[in-house]
C-alpha cells in the first residue's frame, strides 16, 4: 500500500487525508500543533460561501490598500514597512488582474462542487458542526456597492450559482433581526454556515478510525526527495529529530507551504494575510433572540457572520498584510464589536472572544492544487479566505492527481 504523508492538520490537510484514505492509501498526517485545526481552521467566519467567490485581483483593491494604509482600523490594512516577499507578492497580484473574471468564475465552480462532499462526509461520519442551511445575505448600504455586486452576479451565474436580488424591505423579511437602512442586497439560499473547527476535528477522528496516523507536536525541519520517495525529518515535542520515509507527500501546511515547497524544488508564493474574528457568547434569551440566524456578508465593512448554535455568534473580517504576525490588536477587533452593536443593538457584547489567523494566499487568489515538479510531490494549499468553502473540492482534485501518478493497490486490484 502506498504511504502518503500529509503536512498540516487544518481543514485542507484533513480533507486531503480523508480523500486519500477513501482511495486506498496509507496516510500519516504531521502537524506542529497538539491537535487538529488549531490555527487558521480554528475560528474563521464559518461561511460555506460560493457567493463570496469573487477574487480580490482588481484595481479597486489596490486603490483601497493605498487609501487605507495609515488607517489602523481599516478593513484592508497594509503595513508599509519594506519587505521583499510582500512587495514581490503584490507585484504578482497586480499581474493577475486580467484574470479576475476567469478566476472568479472558476472559484464559484469549485465552491459549488465542494458542498456535496462536505455535506455527505459529515452525514457519513456523523459530524455535528452547527450546520445552518439558511443561506447567506450580502448587504449593501449604497447604490455603488449594489451595482458592483450586480456585475459580480453575472460572473457567479457563469460559475453556476443562483443569487437573488433583494430590496431593503425583503432583506429584513429574510433576517428580521437586522437593523439599519440598506440600499439592497443579494441572497444565496444554497449557501450555508458551520463551525470549521468542529468539522475538522470530527473529520480527523473519522480519518483515525479509517487507519490514518496523526503525528502532533511534529515540527518538520527538512524534506528530502530521494530515489524511492520522500524523507521527512521532524521532532515531536522535545524528542530528538527522526527521519520518516514516505512514497509521496501532499503539502497542506498553510503559510508554511512556501518554505516546504522550496525544499522540494517548487515555488509556491503564499503570503500570510491576517484575518480577525470575535465569538459573541449569547448568554441570555434576549441576546439569543436578537442575534441573526441567517449568515450575513457586509461588503462595505468586509465583515461576515455565522450563527453557531443557539448560544454563539461569530463575526469575522478584515485583511491585514503584516507578515507572519499573530498579534490580536484592539484596533482591529473593536470595529467587529462596534458593527455588532450597530446592526444588532440588543446583542450583549460583554462576553466576546477575539481571535486572529493567517490566511495562506496566492497572488492569483487561486489555490495551488496538484502535482509538483518532482515525482510523489503534491500540493493542496493557498486557499486564502475560502479554505473552508473550497477544501473538499480541492481535496478530491489532489486525490485524483495522486491516483493518476501513483495508483493505490486498492484501485489497481479493482
Amino acid at each position: 500500500m502506498q504511504h502518503i504523508a500529509v503536512l498540516g492538520a487544518g481543514i485542507t490537510g484533513v480533507t486531503t487525508a480523508y480523500a486519500l484514505l477513501n482511495r486506498g492509501y496509507s496516510v500519516t498526517v504531521l502537524d506542529k500543533n497538539r491537535y487538529a485545526a488549531m490555527q487558521t481552521s480554528f475560528a474563521n467566519g464559518g461561511q460555506l460561501s460560493a457567493s463570496n467567490a469573487e477574487v480580490w485581483t482588481q484595481g479597486a483593491t489596490i486603490l483601497k490598500g493605498i487609501k487605507w494604509m495609515l488607517k489602523k482600523d481599516a478593513p484592508l490594512l497594509v503595513n508599509p514597512m519594506p519587505n521583499w516577499h510582500k512587495y514581490s507578492w503584490m507585484a504578482e497580484f497586480v499581474s493577475n488582474i486580467p484574470k479576475y473574471e476567469q478566476n472568479t468564475v472558476e472559484t464559484a465552480r469549485l465552491a459549488i462542487a465542494a458542498r456535496e462532499h462536505l455535506y455527505s462526509w459529515a452525514d457519513k461520519e456523523n459530524i455535528d458542526f452547527d450546520k445552518e442551511m439558511r443561506g447567506i445575505l450580502h448587504v449593501y448600504s449604497d447604490k455603488k456597492g449594489y451595482d458592483h455586486a450586480t456585475r459580480v452576479n453575472e460572473l457567479l451565474k457563469k460559475g453556476g450559482l443562483d443569487r437573488q436580488a433583494v430590496t431593503g424591505d425583503e432583506m429584513k423579511t429574510i433576517e428580521p433581526a437586522l437593523a439599519g437602512d440598506f440600499y439592497g442586497g443579494y441572497y444565496t439560499p444554497s449557501d450555508s454556515t458551520g463551525d470549521i473547527h468542529k468539522y475538522t476535528r470530527g473529520l480527523a477522528k473519522a480519518c483515525q478510525r479509517l487507519g490514518a496516523d496523526f503525528l502532533f507536536d511534529a515540527n518538520v525541519s527538512t524534506l528530502n526527495h530521494t530515489n524511492t520517495g520522500i524523507e521527512i525529518t521532524h521532532c515531536e515535542g522535545t524528542s530528538p529529530k527522526t527521519a520518516s520515509y514516505f512514497d509521496g507527500v501532499v503539502v497542506c501546511a498553510g503559510i508554511e507551504s512556501r518554505r516546504f515547497a522550496a525544499m522540494l524544488g517548487d515555488r509556491v508564493n503564499i503570503y500570510p494575510v491576517k484575518g480577525y474574528s470575535i465569538t459573541v457568547e449569547l448568554n441570555d434569551e434576549e441576546a439569543q433572540a436578537a442575534a441573526p440566524w441567517v449568515s450575513l456578508l457586509d461588503d462595505d465593512a468586509k465583515i461576515v457572520t455565522s450563527r453557531l448554535g443557539h448560544d454563539r455568534f461569530r463575526i469575522a473580517g478584515t485583511a491585514e498584510f503584516n507578515g507572519e504576525n499573530y498579534d490580536i490588536r484592539d484596533n482591529r477587533i473593536r470595529p467587529l464589536t462596534q458593527w455588532c452593536r450597530d446592526l444588532f443593538p440588543n446583542v450583549n457584547t460583554d462576553r466576546v472572544i477575539p481571535w486572529a489567523g493567517l490566511r495562506p494566499m496566492m497572488p492569483n487568489m487561486m489555490p495551488r492544487v496538484g502535482a509538483g515538479t518532482l515525482p510523489g510531490v503534491f500540493y493542496n494549499t493557498g486557499h486564502g479566505h475560502l479554505g473552508w468553502t473550497l477544501s473538499a473540492a480541492t481535496a478530491e482534485l489532489v486525490g485524483q492527481s495522486v491516483e493518476a501518478s501513483m495508483p493505490s493497490r486498492l484501485r489497481m486490484a479493482s
